[in-house]
């Protein structure tokens, strides 16, 4: 069995306003009301809304099959409800279908689990608890800030309560290995580890609209025969990239929601499934 598992991240930082030195002690508020407002908008309307529409059509599409993941950051999740409520509500079909796992974050999108890990669990907890609030679903699966991991992280990631961890499938560790296996954690073999395909998130995120790129112009078909035609054994590849790579890193008119969509078509001709993070780790040992 050869699957794709997407996970799409949303993030956006609350922005600070300029703190002039006359400022001390008379203004206490630090935000950037207007550049917060100003930016999440704007990517909702151009990227994060299409994409969203996009994801729930193709599942709704008679017969669908297709599976994926999403993370949004407490943070985001803040903005959305003051900013642009009609992606909450987007977000709350998606996960209404069934067919859309939401994986837990850090709260703010920090680095906490290089530094404090009671903060970490805190910040973790903090976001379960707010995507259980708004979406009716738990995070089983964890997908730490920019993807990272080390083998000291573990066994706490497990006693957690998570049973997966999406990380980097980055080169100069794995060596000679693939990253489209489910790997096992060395410190803590219970907890299951799925790794990104840097090249093939690379190719939609980065280099889609590349007009230089030797690939260029990259179909639904030739991507899916890539998957389809590595060795027999890789199962799973795993697709990590943010949402608005659909609509903002590659506008609307390079044709990537047509590609996004046609995408089940494709992988259906071929014998490729769709695979959420839980699902990924209970089929594939």
């Amino acid at each position: 069995m050869k699957a794709i598992c997407f996970n799409f991240q949303i993030h956006q930082p609350f922005r600070l306003k300029r703190y002039r030195f006359f400022d001390i002690g008379n203004d206490h508020y630090y935000y950037d009301d207007f550049a917060n407002d100003d930016i999440i908008t704007r990517i909702a309307e151009r990227s994060y809304i299409p994409a969203a529409r996009t994801l729930l059509n193709m599942i709704n599409e008679p017969g669908s099959k297709f599976r994926c993941s999403i993370s949004v950051t407490g943070v985001a999740l803040e903005q959305c409800e003051q900013y642009v409520p009609e992606l909450i509500d987007l977000l709350k079909q998606l996960a209404a279908t069934g067919k859309v796992e939401f994986t837990a974050e850090t709260y703010a999108h920090s680095l906490a689990s290089l530094a404090d890990p009671d903060e970490f669990a805190n910040q973790v907890k903090v976001h379960s608890d707010k995507v259980k609030e708004l979406f009716g679903v738990t995070t089983k699966v964890l997908r730490n800030t920019e993807l990272i991991y080390c083998d000291d992280l573990a066994p706490q990631i497990l006693a957690m309560g998570y049973k997966g961890v999406i990380t980097e499938g980055a080169k100069h560790i794995l060596g000679w290995k693939s990253p489209n296996y489910v790997y096992s954690a060395a410190s803590a073999p219970k907890l299951k580890m799925l790794l990104k395909n840097s090249k093939l998130s690379d190719d939609i995120s980065s280099r889609f609209s590349n007009y230089d790129w030797s690939e260029y112009p990259l179909t639904a078909d030739k991507y899916i025969s890539w998957i389809a035609d590595t060795p027999r054994e890789e199962q799973i590849f795993v697709l990590s990239m943010g949402l608005e790579t659909f609509g903002e890193l590659q506008p609307a008119a390079s044709g990537i929601f047509q590609f996004l969509e046609a995408l089940p078509r494709f992988a259906a001709e071929r014998g490729v499934e769709f695979l959420t993070p839980s699902d990924a780790i209970s089929k594939i040992t």
